[in-house]
C-alpha cells in the first residue's frame, strides 16, 4: 500500500517578541510540527530590520535583494 501524503511549501516570516531567541522559537516550531505527526524539511533565517543576520551575528543582505 502506498502512503499518500502531500506537502505545503511556506514562504513568509513569523513575527515574534523581541526577547524570543531563534533557538526557543525553532524548538517550539518543531515541537508543533512533530506533535501533529508531520515532518519539516528546511531551515531558518533570523531577520532584523529587514536584514538577514549571519551565523556570526553580523548583519547580512537585505531580504528584498534576493
Amino acid at each position: 500500500m502506498i502512503d499518500l501524503r502531500k506537502e505545503f511549501e511556506i514562504h513568509g516570516c513569523i513575527e515574534v517578541a523581541d526577547d524570543l531567541s531563534e533557538e526557543v522559537f525553532w524548538n517550539k516550531f518543531i515541537d508543533f510540527i512533530e506533535s501533529n505527526d508531520w515532518t519539516f524539511g528546511g531551515g531558518i533565517n533570523e531577520i532584523d530590520d529587514g536584514f538577514y543576520i549571519n551565523a556570526d551575528g553580523i548583519m547580512g543582505k537585505y531580504v528584498l535583494d534576493e
